[in-house]
């Protein structure tokens, strides 16, 4: 791996970057909370070669999502299961606005 590989995974949102204790600390949580929402399957981390969790940003974002809404009196499994239907919303909702874009565009005209 060279100098600029590293400096690319700077920018790359599914890296897992993070440890476990480093995850917790930044979302203000317990390590506790991260595995209880491994368990629920609403993310799971990638494993070092000495089989400890890692996080990606992505992840840490969809984690600080789940903590809001247990912070607000949700329990932990109904949060995952709102992250999760609000995810497939939003993937609904793009691939309709592509089948729209796709259906508004002119059709190419024949040339004769």
């Amino acid at each position: 791996m060279t100098a600029d590989d590293s400096f690319d995974r700077l920018d790359d949102d599914d890296y897992p970057a993070y440890t476990m204790g480093r995850a917790a600390a930044m979302l203000g949580t317990t390590q506790g909370f991260l595995r209880a929402i491994g368990e629920a399957r609403l993310i799971t981390p990638l494993r070092s070669e000495g089989g400890h969790r890692r996080y990606s940003r992505y992840q840490l974002r969809i984690a600080a999502r789940a903590r809001e809404l247990v912070d607000h009196g949700t329990p932990i499994e109904a949060a995952c299961r709102i992250i999760i239907l609000e995810d497939q919303l939003e993937e609904a909702q793009r691939i309709n606005a592509e089948h729209r874009r796709r259906d508004e565009s002119p059709a190419p005209s024949a040339s004769t």
